[in-house]
C-alpha cells in the first residue's frame, strides 16, 4: 500500500486544486485551507487500525488483526459523509471555535475527513488486490494490484518514488499558485 506521505498529500492536492480552480475567489473565505489540511488528515485516518492492533497485542489480544478491515471499507468514510449530512441538516451553521480564526463548520470537517479516508481506500485498492470494500457485510476482495506489474525488488522503490513525486508536485504547486517563497 502507498506510504503515509502519499495518503496525506493526495487528498490535500485534490482539495487544493478544487479550492483554487473550482470555487470562485470571493467564496474561498468559506473554504479555508484548513479544510484541505483536514482532508489530508483524513487520508491517514484509515491506518488508525495499526496502532489499535498494536495496543490490543500488548494487552494480550494477539490474534485480532484488524488492519485492512473496518477502517479500509467504504463504511468508514461513509460514516463521515453521514456525519456531514446529519450535521448539515441539524445545524448547518454549527462551527468549532477557538481552533482557527475561520471557525470551521462541523459538517465540512466531517466531509473532509470522509473524502480523505475515501482517497486512502481507493489508493490502497489501486496498488494492491485484497481490499474488502463492503466489510463487515462481505469478504469479497477488490483491487487492481498495479504493483504486480513491477518486479518485486522495484515495488518498494516505486512507492517511495510516488511519495517524492507528490511531495515535489505539491511544493511546486504552492510556489506557483501561492508564492510560498515570499513567506520564507
Amino acid at each position: 500500500m502507498p506510504y503515509a506521505v502519499t495518503h496525506i498529500l493526495f487528498p490535500i492536492i485534490l482539495l487544493a486544486l478544487f479550492r483554487d480552480y473550482y470555487i470562485k475567489k470571493r467564496d474561498r473565505k468559506n473554504f479555508p485551507l484548513h479544510y484541505v489540511l483536514l482532508a489530508g488528515i483524513g487520508g491517514a485516518l484509515p491506518d488508525i487500525d495499526i496502532p489499535i492492533s498494536f495496543a490490543l497485542n500488548i494487552f494480550g489480544v494477539e490474534s485480532w488483526q484488524i488492519h485492512k478491515t473496518f477502517t479500509h471499507s467504504l463504511l468508514f468514510p461513509g460514516i463521515f459523509v453521514l456525519g456531514f449530512v446529519l450535521l448539515n441538516r441539524a445545524s448547518p451553521s454549527a462551527r468549532i471555535c477557538n481552533i482557527t480564526r475561520h471557525k470551521l463548520k462541523l459538517s465540512l470537517i466531517s466531509l473532509m475527513l470522509g473524502i480523505g479516508a475515501l482517497t486512502h481506500i481507493l489508493l490502497d485498492s489501486l496498488f494492491f488486490f485484497f481490499f474488502y470494500f463492503y466489510y463487515p457485510f462481505s469478504n469479497k476482495a477488490f483491487g487492481t494490484n498495479l504493483l504486480a506489474f513491477l518486479q518485486p525488488e522495484l515495488q518498494d522503490g516505486a512507492l517511495k518514488l510516488l511519495d517524492g513525486i507528490l511531495l515535489l508536485a505539491w511544493i511546486v504547486y504552492l510556489e506557483l499558485k501561492h508564492r510560498i517563497s515570499d513567506f520564507i
